[in-house]
């Protein structure tokens, strides 16, 4: 069975995503809970009108993304955390507590699937995060973790 995902669904796929299932599966859990619907063709015309719609709204918050840029690049965001004698922080830390951070100290509220750690931290220093608003509004910042 085809359907059509109307939220991020992990492993299985992403929203407006097509993808194929399990008749049960589709039929007794996605539809049902309204995570899909079937990809009919109806649906298909529909799936095309929204995703244009999308497009077309983040299109033109790209300047707003932007802008939102220029206040995070080259910045550094720091994070206090738990850690031991040595230095090794007590679990990691994760885009959660970024876009947290972010939001208390520059008031900016950022998607948690913005925000790009190009390796686990798990000890206290300085690490380079990226940040990926929209394609045309990417960049680089810092964190620095220190011991609470």
């Amino acid at each position: 069975m085809e359907i059509i995902l109307l939220k991020d669904m992990g492993t299985l796929g992403d929203k407006h995503d097509v993808v194929t299932v399990k008749n049960g599966y589709g039929r007794n859990y996605l539809i049902p809970k309204g995570l899909a619907v079937i990809a009919n063709e109806p649906n298909m015309k529909k799936l095309d009108d929204i995703i244009a719609k999308e497009k077309a709204s983040e299109e033109a918050r790209v300047d707003e993304f932007k802008a939102m840029m220029t206040k995070l690049e080259g910045q550094t965001l720091k994070i206090g955390v738990k850690a031991g004698t040595s230095g090794k922080i007590f679990g990691s830390v994760n885009t959660i507590q970024v876009v947290n951070a972010i939001k208390e100290q520059f008031e900016i509220e950022v998607p948690r699937k913005k925000v790009v750690l190009a390796e686990d931290i798990k000890e206290i220093g300085t690490y380079d995060i990226e940040v990926n608003l929209h394609h045309q509004a990417k960049g680089k910042m810092q964190i620095e973790l220190v011991q609470e």
